[in-house]
């Protein structure tokens, strides 16, 4: 492979600008699920067709794990089975969106190819027998998927039945890393395009420390972890950085020949965990949109609190950040299983909830995982639509219902984008990863952010993720969790906000770090951010976590892992309280002990202040008038009590309502808005009726029918959608 860092973008219909408010090019709302003809045998084929026309849907996706089949010897091919599928589903109304089957290499290729196979730290090679055992970053296995991918398209390229593209499949959801030597060597192509010299990557590594000065981009290795100490966290962080570009490149191979085979197709990737993918790049950009596969029930936060709704909402609005509307090639239908773990089981009415609450944060379409269980193989307990015995019952009845119903009012939905007062800074590849090379036991930023999401989900105000890059000017506030490496234009930016009237809100150990993931020598949080915030932090610390875990728990314990019950600590007696008007609440995670600066002295007012020994009296929380709008320092992490208490003593001026005047607890609120159109989504994720109070006037979309202005009763798991112009 010659390295080449610009991209030639093959032609395409629409040029993906990453923008939070994008709306897709979709001329229908996206309603399946992926269907597996491999599982089964040909007598299958007609009744599931019928049966998914009978429940509204109008798109398969076929394929995604079918390499061996369609290339069951190098270079012979054989498409008779997805030929005849895709005709038995057109027959009924029902088109294709294909998926190239990179994500399962056949056996035939990892023997006669070994050196595909990804090699863990330990140097041990992976074997075959699972999924994404092939290394992305190796030259061969890039052209044998392009060798795949082009046969794909030269036999689909003028199929009137295949409308679009998915590639791979959740790329770096089950491993991003690989430790392969020819992993190596490309990590040092890639160095040594990305620097002009080793003299530069020495600078930018800071290789004075502890002796790892190098000669040559040669002598470079890849950052081992089985290094005796801790490896250097800017070439782990240029690690990273690689696999993000690989994994690009890999996706842009595929994405050149299927646009040159048909400009037509759209093309899109399903997301996984979101590891190693530089949304701002690239991979977002080859792209007409992205997918992202829903399971709420896989997540920890329902096994913590009982309730999945609110990470699903915080998940979807994380998706919509990178690139603006989205589709869920896969939305979880029923109890997920692979032999490490099972889920609970969607009750009655919660599969349409979830999906219409990825609807609701911007999905134009959705296809149910899955349409029936497998038989065979990993996930013959991860249940479907239909049962293993293909007899239709309840789950198949609410599919039926929720299909046939976004098939009736999809057009309505289509064209809209989510409304967004409260803006989150997010969709930042470096500062995520920034934070994971040296992590403090701190949360990440995106983690860092789910105190304020949750705020903004409860009291039902319109929350999102965006790009400091991004268009702003629709937002009524901004907040920046805790971002490590800053740009000074990214400064201007929000400068410029708020002299428009908008607030801008800067965490903690916010601008402490260069693009090189140094600390900046310059007194945080750097030149252009303390003359915006006019503040400059003197101090930092951390501070024993409210859950009772000390350091040594936080920084063995994977982010969203589960919370291990509080037990008394002795270290508690080193929190610190804040005392914000009134109200003395303790901190969390860190404190920075703030100064106002005398150029500032006359616009900066102090909003919050330490409360306890040392630290008593010391500003916490500022506020600096800038232009018809101010800009919010917080010298600590939010919890769930300081996020209220930021907008109901600090912010309490802001132009903020809620979507309703009163939401009930449980009770999910969305506006999606555009064209003339005004969607009120309103969702119940309780198992039990709920009075909505005070709804507006509209036509309910979901029961085609009037909504006179007053309360609405929903159903448990009950879902509404008013349209109110």
């Amino acid at each position: 492979m010659t390295f080449s860092p610009p991209f030639a973008h093959a032609p395409r219909r629409q040029a993906l600008a990453p923008s939070a408010w994008r709306t897709t090019s979709l001329d229908r709302l996206l309603i399946g699920t992926p269907h597996y003809p491999e599982h089964v045998d040909d007598s299958y084929l007609e009744r599931d067709a019928a049966r998914m026309a009978e429940c509204g849907f109008n798109v398969i996706r076929l394929a995604e794990f079918a390499w061996h089949l369609m290339e069951p010897r190098e270079g012979a091919f054989d498409f008779a089975l997805f030929d005849r599928t895709i005709e038995v589903f057109a027959h009924h109304g029902i088109s294709t969106v294909m998926c190239t089957p990179t994500a399962t290499p056949p056996r035939w290729l990892t023997m006669a190819y070994p050196e595909v196979l990804r090699v863990d730290t330990h140097g041990r090679p992976a074997r075959h027998g699972s999924r994404q055992q092939a290394d992305t970053t190796s030259p061969v296995y890039r052209e044998h998927s392009r060798r795949i991918t082009q046969a794909m398209a030269s036999h689909y390229l003028d199929h009137p039945h295949v409308i679009g593209w998915q590639t791979d499949n959740e790329l770096n959801t089950t491993v991003s890393e690989s430790y392969a030597p020819g992993t190596a060597r490309e990590f040092r192509r890639y160095l040594s395009a990305r620097y002009p010299s080793i003299a530069a990557l020495n600078h930018a590594w800071g290789t004075d420390f502890w002796a790892q000065r190098y000669d040559s981009f040669e002598q470079v290795d890849l950052p081992f972890e089985l290094a005796p100490s801790f490896a250097n966290p800017t070439q782990v962080l240029d690690y990273h950085r690689f696999l993000a570009w690989a994994t690009a490149a890999f996706q842009h191979d595929q994405v050149t020949i299927l646009r040159a085979a048909n400009p037509g197709w759209f093309i899109f990737h399903n997301l996984g965990q979101l590891r190693d993918i530089d949304f701002r790049g690239e991979f977002t950009t080859d792209l007409d949109f992205l997918g992202y596969d829903v399971y709420p029930f896989l997540k920890d936060e329902f096994e913590r609190t009982g309730s999945h709704a609110h990470h699903q909402a915080f998940m979807a609005d994380v998706m919509r950040g990178y690139a603006g509307n989205f589709i869920v090639p896969e939305q979880q239908s029923g109890l997920g299983s692979q032999p490490g773990f099972t889920t609970p089981v969607p009750e009655e009415g919660e599969m349409q909830r979830m999906a219409m609450s990825s609807i609701a944060r911007g999905a134009d379409g959705v296809l149910f995982f899955r349409w029936r269980p497998a038989h065979f193989g990993a996930e013959i307990y991860w249940n479907g639509i239909l049962d293993h015995d293909d007899v239709p019952r309840r789950r198949y009845e609410e599919a039926r219902r929720t299909g046939t119903t976004l098939q009736r009012i999809g057009s309505r939905i289509l064209g809209t984008s989510v409304r967004m007062d409260v803006g989150i800074a997010g969709a930042d590849y470096d500062n995520q990863e920034a934070h994971t090379t040296y992590p403090l036991g701190l949360p990440s930023p995106q983690g860092a952010s789910l105190p304020l999401h949750r705020h903004c989900f409860e009291q039902g105000l319109p929350c999102g993720f965006l790009h400091p890059e991004d268009d702003l000017s629709r937002l009524k506030v901004f907040f920046v969790p805790h971002w490590v490496i800053w740009k000074d234009e990214w400064t201007e930016r929000l400068e410029r906000f708020a002299r428009a009237g908008g607030t801008v809100v800067i965490g903690a150990r916010t601008g402490t770090r260069d693009a090189n993931n140094h600390v900046i020598r310059d007194t945080a949080p750097g030149r252009s951010l303390s003359a915006l915030c006019g503040i400059t932090v003197e101090e930092f610390g951390l501070l024993p976590p409210l859950d009772g875990l000390g350091l040594a728990d936080k920084l063995n314990r994977p982010e969203g892992a589960l919370l291990l019950p509080a037990r008394p600590a002795e270290s508690s007696r080193r929190a610190h309280q804040l005392r914000v008007g009134d109200a003395v609440l303790p901190a969390a995670h860190a404190y920075e002990l703030l100064k106002v600066r005398e150029d500032a002295a006359d616009q900066v007012d102090v909003a919050g202040r330490w409360d306890t020994r040392f630290v008593a009296g010391q500003p916490a929380i500022t506020v600096r008038r800038v232009g018809e709008g101010r800009v919010v320092y917080v010298g600590t992490y939010l919890t769930d009590a300081l996020a209220a208490l930021l907008f109901e003593a600090v912010l309490t001026d802001l132009p903020l309502k809620p979507l309703l005047p009163h939401v009930p607890a449980g009770v999910e609120v969305t506006l999606r808005e555009g064209e003339g159109r005004s969607l009120l989504f309103i969702l119940n994720s309780r198992a039990e009726p709920v009075l909505v109070p005070e709804v507006p006037a509209g036509l309910e979309l979901m029961a085609d029918r009037m909504h006179a202005a007053g309360p609405l009763t929903l159903g448990a798991y009950g879902c509404a959608v008013i349209q109110t112009v």
